[in-house]
């Protein structure tokens, strides 16, 4: 860093030189034009590739017994391009890898394969969908997981709770996507810029998309739990205690997101203020099994402690929410809306 003095012409432009060395080594000349753009935090960014467009990235990697690790790795730092090549041939389990990682990742697609050669491409443009459209979709599946996970356990319903673990996949890809997508605008300020979110707010995404997809893990394994406890009997009044439980940890959840996103900063408090009332909804559905035998008192136990680590995470995720000084909330406001 080094300090330049701003100097001023007699018709009030004010101006400041470039390094000679930065200059040289990026090919401005007199008569060049550089990209400059004003960060919402007040810095002035010079780009000298005003004239260039963003070539895709390319990266080659070579079967290995970390193949699914190695594509992951590469989509979500960001290349466009994923060649693997092999010195004699690609096996036939080494392409059913490739094939099933591809299909857990969005907007990659095979497009070349040979014998010793397969070629992955990302086909959606990074400001195809904004990290905010992201995870407003990840959060509306993860909720809906959450609702029908606890709906499967108390009316046994198998066929519900299996659709809830397979939908914990979808989740996942689109975790996968928000994380590709905000490393890729810290990366590039142009696209910071366009999609209107700054550096600095890509770290509070990235930290809220991993708690979302965690309650959709949370709600997976309660899915998990109900497909076992199909069979077993269920008290009127462990029914209505993990009822109550469910809703106040849905609404801590809902109210969580919609904070974050709206930065409401009474909103997020409002989740903290639940945590006394949790707490004694989750002591009472625990003395609600008392009267159950041990494996079914055991698995209603990790369920009571999954929903408890849900409202934990709601918790999370409203600390995260930052009041902006220049957005005012509507005055008929309302929290579905911020979540639709």
């Amino acid at each position: 860093m080094e300090l330049r003095k701003v100097q001023k012409t007699r018709g009030g432009t004010f101006f400041v030189t470039l390094p000679k060395d930065w200059a040289l080594k990026n090919g401005i000349n007199q008569g060049s034009f550089v990209y400059v753009s004003v960060t919402p935090n007040g810095r002035l960014i010079i780009d000298p590739q005003y004239n260039l467009r963003s070539r895709p990235s390319t990266i080659k990697i070579k079967p290995s017994p970390y193949l699914r690790r190695e594509i992951i790795g590469k989509y979500l730092l960001g290349f466009d391009t994923i060649h693997i090549s092999a010195k004699d041939r690609i096996t036939i389990e080494e392409r059913e890898i490739v094939k099933e990682t591809v299909s857990r990742l969005i907007g990659l697609e095979i497009i070349e394969e040979d014998h010793a050669n397969i070629v992955i491409q990302c086909l959606l443009q990074p400001a195809a969908l904004s990290p905010e459209k992201i995870l407003r979709r990840e959060y509306l599946i993860s909720s809906g997981m959450l609702r029908d996970s606890v709906v499967s356990l108390l009316q046994r319903d198998a066929q519900l709770a299996k659709s809830v673990i397979a939908r914990d996949n979808e989740v996942d890809r689109l975790y996968f996507l928000a994380v590709r997508t905000l490393r890729t605008i810290i990366q590039n300020p142009r696209l910071s810029e366009k999609i209107g979110i700054s550096p600095i707010e890509c770290l509070d995404y990235r930290l809220t998309a991993s708690l979302i997809e965690s309650v959709g893990d949370q709600a997976s394994q309660i899915a998990e739990h109900s497909i076992w406890l199909k069979e077993a009997s269920m008290p009127e009044n462990i029914i209505t205690s993990m009822k109550s439980l469910q809703r106040h940890v849905s609404e801590a959840y809902q109210t969580a997101v919609t904070a974050f996103f709206s930065r409401s900063v009474s909103l997020a408090e409002s989740v903290r203020d639940k945590k006394e009332e949790v707490k004694k909804l989750c002591e009472e559905a625990e003395s609600a099994c008392a009267t159950l035998n041990a494996e079914t008192y055991q698995r209603i136990i990790s369920v009571i402690s999954l929903m408890n680590r849900v409202y934990d995470h709601s918790v999370d995720i409203s600390d995260l929410t930052i009041p902006k000084i220049d957005r005012k909330m509507p005055q008929d406001y309302r929290e579905s809306d911020m979540l639709l």
